[in-house]
């Protein structure tokens, strides 16, 4: 069943990283226009994703019914939050019924639903989670760290993968330099003497 909520969010602008766009929620609430840091201070494109982020968790929790505080948000609110972003999603995630699931290029159009991808959640979840301790929060007690939303994150990646024929490797890591082994590095000089 899906829950209508009672306030328009650009949620495009939240979920991709969009410079050009640096005041999100002017149109929904004029506290998240002001800011906090001097005109000279420049922020990173990912610390303006994350303001713009927890802004628009906030909005949503104040405009959840009943209304919810920060300290009583739990990973069930957030899971609630992912939910409700996904009819924002640009994704298509085919159903096991299309003829196209698995296959990662389609050759034609289906009717299965758009759905926010595994990679912009993961990241939303992250941006929040830093940001939830940013501003106060407990590291115990952050809800975007539940263990019901890595889970969640975990199930969303999976499905996307078989549905949309990809795979969500780890990237690796970069291979360091081979080691020599110990008859081939150089020794340290003896210790010197100390003149008498």
């Amino acid at each position: 069943m899906e829950k209508s909520y009672p306030f328009a969010m650009d949620v495009d602008s939240m979920i991709t990283t969009n410079p050009n766009n640096t005041n999100m929620l002017s149109t929904t609430s004029s506290s998240s226009s002001s800011s906090s840091t001097s005109p000279a201070t420049t922020l990173s494109r990912y610390e303006n994703q994350k303001r713009r982020d927890w802004n628009t968790f906030g909005q949503y929790l104040r405009n959840h019914r009943p209304p919810l505080t920060l300290s009583r948000c739990s990973g069930a609110h957030v899971l609630e939050f992912l939910r409700y972003l996904d009819q924002f999603g640009k994704t298509k995630v085919h159903t096991q019924l299309c003829p196209f699931f698995g296959q990662p290029n389609p050759p034609a159009p289906c009717p299965c639903p758009l759905r926010q991808a595994w990679g912009s959640l993961d990241a939303l979840i992250g941006r929040l989670r830093a940001a939830y301790e940013e501003n106060g929060g407990q590291p115990e007690t952050n809800p975007f760290g539940a263990r019901a939303v890595r889970l969640y994150l975990r199930e969303v990646r999976d499905s996307q993968a078989k549905a949309r024929g990809v795979s969500y490797e780890k990237k690796k890591k970069r291979k360091q330099p081979p080691q020599l082994p110990p008859s081939e590095t150089p020794s340290t000089p003896p210790p010197t003497q100390p003149l008498s």
